[in-house]
């Protein structure tokens, strides 16, 4: 009895030590990547881009670059390279705010792409500390919380610097960056003393390995159906997400939240808390291939939840705030699995040689290119249509396809997890677990 009580004490104390080193690296990265969205530099062009829409574009264009990089170095990152790895890669980001700060615009726009460019390596490094364990479900989810709360937070951070200490929109980003530095060093420690998966982690989840080329490529092929429409609504989803995020500004002021600090924050506080219960309660199911399908069961959730909200505010049936809370959820719901959880299950499901840091990057690298070509769609197509209509529309598009794409893997994955092979490993691996 009191073995099993200081168990359950051990188990709830890593659980909480790691929580907080993850959550806490990855908050602080925010803050080097996303306080200059809040800011709106008006009045600027550049090759007649709107400049804001400049600098985003060139931020993700060094975000996607990475992820195709990453595909590569973070499938193959051995954990003695990590905190080197994170800590170059952010010092990289803050230097070039720095230019960015110091140079006149509009030349300063190349500076955010070389700010993007170490940025997109960090998620891969933080979730290969917590990947492969009986507990990443619960990990995996307070970690995709952070990259929610710490958007609005930082934002927040971002407009109260420029409006009482009187920064610019310049120098905003690079000071808003330093002052998250020295909390930054503090987890990356903390990350570095988490421990290593134990015997019962591998058992239950499979042991999370680097890949080379070879292994990446035979990992694809096997699955390249389902992969391709997931990826596809993706791409997609991830293009929408960012639009909301970068233009939460635009967003929220077109819909009267003017010069409202704080609504930045309370939104996604309240999104990130909705997601992290609801994807909490995943930890408890054991079977992978059955979480795998309810996280298929979530992700229309989010589809529906997205476009019902979205005809509901046109329609004058919910409020403002309500809604951007709303799409908040349905983005979130269904961006989250993607980022950690739905991989680290099929791997696990599967029985996978290798890591979920592999398809988490082939996934965000088409993501992000995705969310280029949606702002430059807007830009050169759509340029006089406000940004709120264009996110309505942008709605119902990504709904339809989404709904086609989830479905489609759904089957698919239903007739391969139904396969005579696949239940005989699945009833061998649970016999191995049990004994």
């Amino acid at each position: 009895m009191k073995s099993t009580e200081e168990n359950k004490t051990k188990q709830f104390t890593f659980l909480l030590y790691s929580s907080i080193a993850a959550f806490g690296a990855y908050f602080c990265m925010y803050a080097f990547r996303k306080p200059f969205t809040v800011a709106r530099y008006d009045h600027l062009q550049v090759l007649g881009v709107d400049y804001k829409i400049a600098l985003i574009l060139l931020q993700v264009l060094g975000y996607a670059t990475s992820k195709f990089i990453g595909i590569k170095v973070i499938s193959e990152l051995t954990p003695n390279k990590r905190k080197f790895y994170f800590l170059g890669l952010i010092l990289m980001a803050e230097l070039a705010l720095f230019l960015f700060a110091i140079v006149p615009a509009p030349y300063n726009v190349v500076f955010m792409f070389l700010n993007g460019l170490p940025l997109g390596m960090i998620w891969g490094i933080v979730f290969s500390y917590l990947e492969g364990r009986k507990t990443t479900e619960i990990l995996g989810i307070i970690l995709c919380t952070s990259f929610i709360v710490s958007s609005g937070v930082v934002k927040s951070v971002g407009m109260w610097v420029m409006q009482y200490w009187g920064i610019s929109e310049f120098w905003m980003p690079v000071v808003t960056g330093a002052l998250f530095l020295l909390p930054l060093l503090i987890f990356i420690f903390l990350l570095e003393k988490i421990p290593p998966p134990t015997a019962e982690d591998i058992a239950e989840k499979s042991e999370r390995v680097p890949m080379n080329r070879a292994e990446r490529k035979k990992v694809f092929r096997q699955f390249a159906l389902p992969f391709s429409f997931l990826i596809l609504f993706y791409t997609l989803l991830t293009a929408f997400r960012d639009f909301r995020d970068n233009f939460a500004r635009e967003l929220w002021d077109s819909i009267g939240y003017t010069g409202d600090v704080s609504v930045y924050s309370k939104s996604e506080i309240v999104v990130s808390l909705i997601v992290l219960l609801i994807f909490g309660a995943l930890y408890f199911i054991k079977n992978n291939i059955k979480a795998l399908y309810i996280y298929h069961y979530l992700l229309l959730l989010g589809i529906v939840t997205l476009a019902a909200s979205t005809l509901l505010f046109q329609y004058h049936h919910i409020g403002a705030f309500i809604w951007m809370v709303s799409t908040g959820f349905g983005l979130y719901i269904c961006y989250v699995p993607f980022n950690a959880l739905f991989f680290d299950r099929f791997i696990a499901a599967f029985k996978i040689k290798g890591n979920a840091g592999f398809l988490i990057y082939l996934a965000d690298s088409f993501g992000y290119l995705g969310s280029m070509l949606v702002l430059l769609y807007k830009n050169f197509s759509v340029g006089g249509i406000s940004w709120l209509d264009f996110f309505c529309s942008g709605t119902y598009i990504l709904s339809a396809i989404a709904l086609l794409a989830v479905l489609y893997s759904y089957f698919y994955l239903n007739r391969k997890f139904n396969n005579p092979e696949n239940i005989h490993k699945e009833k061998k691996w649970k016999t191995n677990l049990t004994l």
